[in-house]
């Protein structure tokens, strides 16, 4: 008896380790997008989660205030894994929305085309311009949040000298009166610089998670209690709290995090990016200034963006303006994490404002204005050489 107890253990035992060598394997922290930054405090690390769960897990109904009308019923189902959007779940935005935030069409600036039964989801009116956008990466939104206006006004003056023609410019938008303004807001009469959103319409996170809250998941909140079937003012649908942690969720989501580095052809196209004057634009470096989350103050990033809008040419035109950002300008995209956006895109790319190109290399080719001169320095790289650029690209 005691030597078939052995027997029966010593098999369990090749047993337990067989099928812990079959298990997938866990991803390397560098795969992952989502995740807090280092540094937060207990009561911090409670209240990213507390965000989490209400950006990923609430899934909203019509007892829970969804809709009537809607684009999605949760957060997460935009942003699968804190990733880039999906074509299926694209956002659209109609009409002309100026720089006092106010459109031109009742039910503007964005289609709800969605709604609960018994009700009709709203059509664009006939003759009104309009642009898709596809959800972007939300991880490292709190370094962005904390740049200083003083930095992103001087990125634009520092641009009127470029050679190649490219200036770039704030987005100068009226923000909600719900929006504290950061410490040392510069104000352009009353209009403040927005760093958030395909144009730059977005003022800091509070801004962005209200107006999603409403436009996309039709919830009200003491923020905007503004029904977007009636657009009468009801009760809130999602308390200060939520609304609260999911911004701090937004604020403290890790920067991704770039990968190969050491990799000879990504070092190359590192160097070739920034020769042909794509840096320029997607600037590599920026830095935040005073933040009350600890671990964001005073720290050097790397995210590939200047937060400016720039014109980039007719093909990239789709006649729809916010703010002072017209219809051919689009604030410059950060490209971290861009090597992991076919993670959440169902395997491959969805790339720029509406998803319209479906590789890095036919991203590139669509980009003109500003962008021209670093677009025809790039078609006149060897094949090896744009390879290399790509292979950089993927890496961030």
């Amino acid at each position: 008896m005691k030597k078939l107890s052995l027997v029966i253990g010593t098999f369990a035992l090749l047993m337990l380790h067989s099928c812990s060598e079959l298990e997938p394997k866990a991803p390397e922290e560098y795969e992952l997008l989502d995740g807090p930054i280092d540094g937060l405090t207990y009561a911090q690390s409670r209240q990213h989660i507390a965000g989490d769960i209400a950006f990923n897990d609430d899934i909203f109904t019509a007892s829970t205030g969804l809709g009537p009308v809607f684009v999605a019923t949760s957060c997460g189902g935009c942003h699968a894994g804190d990733g880039k959007g999906h074509p299926f779940t694209t956002l659209t935005r109609f009409g002309v929305n100026d720089s006092l935030g106010k459109n031109e069409y009742d039910h503007g600036p964005q289609l709800q085309n969605r709604a609960l039964p018994g009700y009709t989801p709203e059509v664009i009116p006939a003759g009104a311009p309009r642009a898709n956008f596809v959800g972007p990466i939300i991880t490292g939104l709190g370094y962005l949040e904390f740049v200083t206006e003083a930095d992103i006004i001087a990125m634009a003056e520092g641009n009127t000298t470029n050679p190649d023609g490219v200036r770039g410019k704030p987005n100068w938008i009226a923000i909600p009166s719900y929006i504290t303004p950061n410490i040392n807001s510069i104000v352009n009469g009353n209009r403040y610089i927005g760093r958030f959103g395909k144009k730059a319409a977005i003022y800091n996170l509070l801004h962005q998670t209200v107006f999603a809250y409403n436009q996309d998941m039709g919830i009200t909140s003491t923020f905007d209690p503004s029904d977007v079937y009636s657009l009468l003012d009801i009760d809130p649908e999602v308390s200060d709290a939520t609304i609260r942690d999911v911004v701090f969720y937004l604020q403290t989501l890790k920067a991704p995090v770039p990968r190969n580095q050491g990799n000879a052809d990504v070092i190359a196209g590192k160097e070739k990016f920034s020769a042909i004057g794509c840096a320029d634009c997607h600037r590599p470096t920026l830095k935040t200034g005073y933040s009350p989350i600890q671990p964001l103050s005073f720290k050097e990033f790397h995210p590939y963006s200047d937060l400016l809008v720039h014109e980039m040419g007719d093909a990239l035109n789709d006649g729809y303006t916010e703010g002072s950002a017209k219809p051919g300008e689009w604030r410059t995209p950060p490209l971290w994490g861009l090597g992991l956006a076919p993670d959440s895109q169902g395997g491959r790319y969805y790339l720029l404002h509406d998803g319209r190109a479906k590789s890095i290399d036919e991203a590139i080719l669509y980009h003109g204005g500003e962008a021209k001169v670093a677009k025809t320095k790039y078609q006149n790289l060897t094949e090896n050489e744009k390879q290399q650029v790509i292979k950089f690209l993927e890496s961030l």
